[in-house]
């Protein structure tokens, strides 16, 4: 079964800004980048319910081949993608 995937604000500007910080360094780079995240996402879609609930009802899914955490809750039929997060970022997540 497809769920139906919701991506918050701040998550669609962690993507923008990482995909922009790609896009610095080399073009293809970002579009691979992309395409992980895509990925990642279908993935989800697909098997909402595969990955671990790591705090407050939040899952958590690595992409592959970025350092890059997927943060997203499942409920009814419903997948919101709450943010990006980088594995090596040393701040403090503000995504509740």
């Amino acid at each position: 079964m497809s769920y139906k995937v919701i991506i918050v604000k701040e998550a669609k500007i962690d993507i923008i800004e990482s995909m922009s910080w790609y896009k610095n360094i080399n073009p293809k780079l970002a579009h691979r980048f992309y395409l992980s995240i895509q990925n990642a996402i279908s993935i989800i879609r697909k098997e909402p319910l595969h990955f671990q609930i790591r705090y407050d009802d939040v899952r958590i899914m690595m992409l592959t081949t970025f350092p890059y955490l997927i943060h997203y809750t499942f409920q009814e039929e419903t997948i919101i993608i709450k943010a990006l997060y980088h594995s090596s970022r040393d701040s403090k997540l503000s995504i509740l």
